[in-house]
């Protein structure tokens, strides 16, 4: 067994950013496709079905939560996340809500 980590006010805001981030079906989307490799902001858009303008604001969002970052690349920037750490929490995240019924919260009627 693992010993957990001790908490503190810095980790529980860090965690707080994060589920703001992962609020968003638009901003979770991001995130999972950033696991790979970097992409760009237009690439994104496209993959996820939303505006340029839309996905420039939740970049926006996530660059200010610190979870992803942008990388000049000429006169275009790509993004990647911003700790190597994340990728692999995200996969293990992903484990988790799989095993949730996924009916449980859809609608305003949720009761979990």
């Amino acid at each position: 067994m693992t010993a957990a980590l001790a908490s503190s006010p810095t980790h529980t805001a860090a965690v707080a950013r994060l589920g703001h981030a992962l609020s968003d079906p638009t901003r979770a989307g991001v995130l999972l496709a950033l696991r790979e490799s970097p992409r760009y902001p237009a690439d994104l858009a496209e993959a996820l079905g939303v505006s340029r303008q839309t996905m420039s604001n939740h970049l926006a969002c996530l660059r200010g939560c610190g979870l992803v970052e942008s990388v000049p690349d000429g006169r275009r920037s790509s993004y990647r996340l911003a700790d190597r750490h994340l990728a692999p929490a995200l996969d293990m995240l992903m484990r988790v809500t799989l095993i949730v019924e996924p009916d449980c919260c859809s609608g305003e009627g949720c009761t979990c």
